[in-house]
């Protein structure tokens, strides 16, 4: 059982490093496409609602104690 939930855990921190580099790779694109003015496009619209999404994750993790002093705080 204890192997159970190692695996389990690793899993989520996988999980959650994962998000970590879509939340921080989707504000890098969205800083870069700013800089060109394109906030008005589909591409920069549909890049918003994705990192709100994001945000909305790691805001529970965060809820749960399971994150601390991420950047993710924007």
């Amino acid at each position: 059982m204890n192997e159970q939930m190692n695996d389990r855990l690793d899993k989520f921190e996988t999980m959650l490093q994962s998000i970590l580099k879509e939340y921080e790779e989707t504000e890098a694109v969205m800083v870069r496409l700013r800089s060109e003015g394109k906030v008005k496009t589909v591409t920069y619209r549909q890049l918003m609602g994705n990192k709100l999404m994001l945000r909305g994750m790691l805001d529970r993790y965060r809820e749960f104690g399971l994150l601390d002093n991420v950047r993710a705080q924007d």
